[in-house]
């Protein structure tokens, strides 16, 4: 008698599982279309249907399975929909638009920027960063030195790192000009220890920075992000969304942490000295054939 209950109450938990499944599956879904009262209806009547026999509970059980799985397929389908109702011709077209608006712009991008350009209700960003990967692919096929890379939370053309050091030469001299060394002394400062107030800059640089902080406020670099619960309440800094831009990075995640700079500050060290040693010995080399040649010029008497 003992055994028959425990097996109807097996029996009942089991069906009641498949029936949350699938309420849970209309919940995960989150689609007015997919919560359709006759489905709803077809899991409360198995909560509510008498215990029968073994096929009966299976074949209850293997409804609801049924059921949840086509919900998960509908769902499926309407996620794809928005890319298939695109033809070859017309993503073309996009392709084009969406580079000639990453191209024409002098900051970067973002997704949603683009699609209030674009104003259709079938893009998306999953479609945006679909057409981004694409173009990026046909540069590479076609040896392009550029990509369109993700900077400061939206898209930006940038040319590939191997060139970068060709550019520098070029660009170098206005970069000076541009940002001054205390400049950015100053913006390391901000970058790596921000919130930060002005006081805590000065004691880390050992000079006053009044002058400096203005620039890099005029510029748009640093912005006051707030005010230090401490005495005086005095302003506190941060960089912006220019700043992450100006230096191409994606996010402050991007900074070299401080053991990497360390480490990069050791190897120009070491380059250094390896330079000096080589260009030494270079000097040598031709200061000893210097004198070889000349004794070779010598007259014989």
């Amino acid at each position: 008698m003992t055994g028959d209950f425990l097996k109807k109450k097996e029996k009942k938990t089991a069906v009641e599982q498949t029936g949350n499944d699938l309420v849970d599956c209309l919940i995960e879904n989150n689609d007015d279309k997919l919560k359709s009262s006759a489905v709803q209806d077809m899991a409360d009547a198995i909560l509510d249907e008498p215990l029968c026999d073994d096929d009966s509970v299976g074949r209850q059980s293997q409804a609801v399975h049924t059921a949840a799985a086509e919900e998960r397929s509908k769902a499926t389908k309407k996620i794809i929909t928005h890319s298939a109702s695109i033809d070859s011709h017309e993503r073309l077209d996009i392709k084009q638009q969406l580079e000639a608006l990453i191209f024409s712009s002098d900051e970067s991008l973002s997704a949603k920027m683009i699609l209030a350009a674009f104003d259709d209700a079938r893009f998306s960003e999953e479609l945006i960063d679909e057409l981004v990967q694409e173009l990026n692919h046909d540069y590479e096929k076609t040896g392009r030195v550029f990509r369109i890379r993700k900077i400061a939370g939206g898209f930006r053309f940038l040319t590939e790192p191997e060139f970068h050091f060709t550019i520098q030469k070029l660009m170098q001299p206005k970069l000076q000009r541009r940002i001054s060394q205390a400049g950015l002394e100053t913006l390391a400062i901000v970058a790596y220890k921000q919130p930060i107030s002005k006081a805590e800059i000065e004691a880390i640089r050992g000079t006053n920075s009044d002058y400096v902080v203005r620039m890099l406020l005029e510029r748009n670099l640093v912005k006051v992000s707030g005010r230090a619960e401490t005495v005086g309440k005095p302003l506190l800094y941060s960089t912006t969304k220019e700043f992450l831009d100006y230096f191409s990075l994606s996010s402050l995640s991007d900074l070299p942490k401080p053991r990497e700079i360390q480490e990069l500050m050791k190897e120009a060290e070491s380059q250094s000295l390896l330079n000096a040693e080589l260009e030494e010995r270079v000097s040598l080399k031709l200061a000893n054939d210097a004198k070889e040649e000349a004794k070779k010029q010598r007259p014989k008497y």
